[in-house]
């Protein structure tokens, strides 16, 4: 199997898991991952289970797409972020239940587990709301995402990236479930305790002893 194939093989197999786990209700969310001078991204309304290697599209940065094949309706947003952050290899975007709920709050996710820390900074920012697959809607989660790996997307869901499919899509797993814990702690009418920027910058530094988190 040549490696673009394996690529494509790959981002239909997280596109599916996704889809598995609950996190791309009809029809939502998206999966690409960076090939040549552009990218493969999931194509646009097709359901994940009947989605094959051939339905995927190849897409360069400035939108330039393959004749015939329609990408998803976010791929702007993917585009903005390869292009601006060059060790971006893998982009999932969720519609989790908990996560996306927690966006309608408009309101990101604070330092009160360390595991915040593997998105890359001491919080997951949620990014200003603009309608889906604009180019303002692109633009806000570039600043979102400065300096982190995952960020919300007010009243909208969860965008993950990575140097790999495969830590894209645990990142997007882990945002689901620190997301979930938050909004249990607020239903339980508690207040958590945050961790400080010291105690972040000392657990960041822990992760990258445990080697590279993808």
């Amino acid at each position: 199997m040549s490696e673009e194939a394996s690529l494509r093989a790959e981002i239909v197999a997280t596109a599916r898991a996704m889809d598995d786990a609950g996190f791309a209700p009809s029809k939502s969310g998206n999966v690409s991952a960076r090939w040549a001078d552009g990218f493969i991204i999931t194509p646009s309304g097709l359901p994940y289970a009947r989605m094959r290697v051939d339905d995927l599209v190849y897409m360069g940065l400035d939108g330039e797409v393959e004749p015939g094949l329609k990408p998803s309706s976010e791929w702007r947003f993917h585009a903005s972020i390869y292009k601006t952050r060059p060790e971006v290899r893998a982009h999932v975007h969720t519609h989790s239940p908990r996560a996306t709920a927690l966006s309608a709050t408009r309101q990101g996710l604070p330092a009160f587990h360390y595991m915040i820390a593997l998105a890359g900074g001491a919080d997951i920012r949620c990014a200003s709301y603009a309608t889906f697959g604009t180019q303002s809607l692109a633009d806000n989660a570039v600043a979102a995402l400065r300096g982190r790996k995952a960020v919300l997307l007010a009243n909208h869901g969860v965008i993950a990236v990575g140097a790999t499919l495969a830590g894209a899509w645990m990142l997007a797993q882990e945002v689901e479930n620190l997301a979930g814990q938050y909004l249990d702690i607020l239903a339980s009418g508690l207040e958590p305790a945050i961790l400080d920027p010291a105690e972040m910058t000392r657990v960041i530094e822990k992760f990258e002893g445990y080697g590279k988190v993808a």
